[in-house]
């Protein structure tokens, strides 16, 4: 655990809270003091939701550090109980009242004598997880609680479906753009003949985990989030899963070839036949999908070459990395992501799509990154796009965490065919195009973006504008006015001056333009 003024991904117990929120009839109990009691707000704005379960807050306060906490726990969660019939409550501190090292086992084992719904205690350690981890590990405590619990009652049913059937695992809320790859893997799944068995954690009822095991495979859309639970479902009950990112033309093609093979280990027993969705995938391709035919035109030919930096979670960076470098022709200088724990898959799956990688928790560092290779646009989450504004550089949103206008009302999914042409509208439009900021002084507009002079780095060599020549970057179009900038603070790099002149410019000029 450490002090930090912004976090890429959110304190163990947001996750934990996240899987908890989004199952149905299931309340979380977050024993906090005032101030780590945000959720409720943060989950209703973003996901706009008409009705859902909010998390009840057990403070910590002085009262509670003097005569300890158990009967205040215990209480509120019979009170809930009572209140609400839920059919688990799950009961989690966070990382400050973590620190007075109390025994909620003990607190959970007492109110489950009072409370008619089940209690469980999030088994995570706040101080060594993140959100994200701490999702993925909720979701395969509850998975394993309620399938371990229904073998023991003889309620499990492992027999497969009568159709090909799959579970889509680790869809839950607030997710970047969530619920509409959800829809569009819904839509997919059913014109490829697969039923979806369950969709877990979002939207479905404890009592029907008991039969996951009746699908065929397991589907996991995002890596961060279900990944545990599908490991656990094939090594105690032999389902295959998916974790292949249907991201992009060529990642959506080898998804669908991998059901393809996943169908076909049962086809021929229970439906008589094979399946094949070649042609699927060439229809989709061909004429569903713009993006394979924006990737070979015109429009698309003008971005070959351009830099671009990607940044964000593990799925979506070493997608979208692909998806420039591969089927669009970007020239990705900087590939990264903060999801430390999946680093090694991650380097794997962007090796030689970008000339460097970056792992990092820190924004600073990513920042920086940014300003040295200052390239044409950028890729990643909220804070890239704010770092973006800071130096001129046009950035798309791609990853979470994010702001609220990522959360849109419309249809915007990422997975799929649909969501390649989603992908190709955000890319195009994230770069600055031809002369667009120039033709605003050519037709007597005037120049709104303000002129960046300041590094992102804390380095005490840093580079200042004079006023003069600031006012002499201005004159210069938008489109070349960011190249002219780097040059000329590189010359002054080189030559040792610590404050860029108008005369510095025109020597830079020179230099560069003998």
């Amino acid at each position: 655990m450490k002090l930090a003024y912004w976090m890429y991904a959110g304190p163990a117990h947001i996750g934990t809270l996240r899987v908890a929120s989004s199952f149905r009839n299931v309340h979380a109990i977050m024993h906090a003091p005032l101030g780590d009691d945000h959720f409720n707000v943060m989950r209703s704005m973003l996901e706009r939701e008409r009705d859902f379960t909010p998390v009840t807050a057990s403070v910590v306060d002085r009262h509670v550090l003097s005569r300890g906490s158990r009967d205040k726990v215990v209480s509120n969660i019979s009170r809930k109980g009572e209140e609400q019939c839920p059919d688990l409550i799950v009961l989690t501190p966070t990382c400050t009242s973590s620190i007075l090292q109390e025994d909620l086992q003990n607190f959970v084992d007492r109110a489950s004598l009072y409370s008619e719904s089940d209690v469980i205690l999030a088994d995570v350690n706040h101080y060594r997880v993140n959100e994200l981890q701490a999702s993925d590990k909720t979701l395969d405590q509850i998975v394993r609680h309620y399938l371990e619990r229904a073998h023991k009652e003889g309620l499990l049913n492992r027999s497969l479906t009568d159709i090909p059937s799959a579970n889509i695992i680790g869809i839950l809320t607030p997710g970047f753009h969530n619920q509409h790859d959800c829809r569009e893997l819904k839509r997919l799944s059913r014109e490829l003949g697969v039923s979806i068995n369950l969709i877990i954690p979002e939207g479905e009822f404890l009592r029907n985990i008991k039969y996951l095991p009746k699908a065929w495979f397991n589907v996991v859309p995002y890596r961060e989030i279900g990944l545990m639970s599908a490991i656990f479902l094939e090594k105690e009950y032999g389902m295959p899963y998916i974790s292949t990112v249907p991201i992009g033309i060529s990642n959506t093609a080898d998804f669908i070839i991998q059901i393809e093979n996943l169908v076909n280990l049962w086809a021929p027993i229970i439906l008589g036949k094979r399946v094949k969705y070649a042609r699927y995938i060439d229809n989709q391709t061909r004429f569903v999908s713009q993006a394979a035919w924006f990737a070979i035109s015109i429009d698309c030919q003008n971005l070959a070459g351009k830099e671009a930096v990607v940044f964000g979670d593990a799925t979506h960076a070493a997608s979208i990395t692909k998806i420039l470098a591969v089927e669009m022709g970007i020239h990705v200088s900087c590939s990264g992501t903060y999801c430390k724990h999946d680093m090694e898959r991650f380097h794997e799956q962007v090796q030689g799509l970008c000339d460097e990688v970056l792992i990092t928790e820190d924004h600073t560092q990513v920042g920086d990154t940014i300003a040295r290779i200052d390239p044409a646009a950028i890729f990643g989450t909220q804070m890239e796009r704010h770092i973006g504004k800071r130096i001129d550089i046009p950035c798309g949103v791609i990853s979470s965490p994010v702001h609220i206008q990522n959360f849109p009302l419309g249809y915007r999914p990422f997975l799929g065919y649909e969501g390649t042409n989603q992908i190709a509208d955000l890319i195009y439009n994230s770069f600055n195009l031809g002369m667009e900021d120039h033709l605003s002084d050519v037709f007597g507009g005037h120049d709104t973006k303000g002129i960046s002079t300041k590094s992102l780095s804390i380095d005490k060599g840093n580079i200042c504008w004079a006023p003069a020549a600031e006012f002499e970057l201005r004159q210069i179009p938008g489109f070349v006015r960011g190249k002219i900038k780097k040059n000329t603070e590189l010359f002054a790099r080189k030559n040792d001056i610590s404050e860029i002149t108008v005369d510095v410019m025109y020597a830079a000029k020179e230099r560069l333009n003998p």
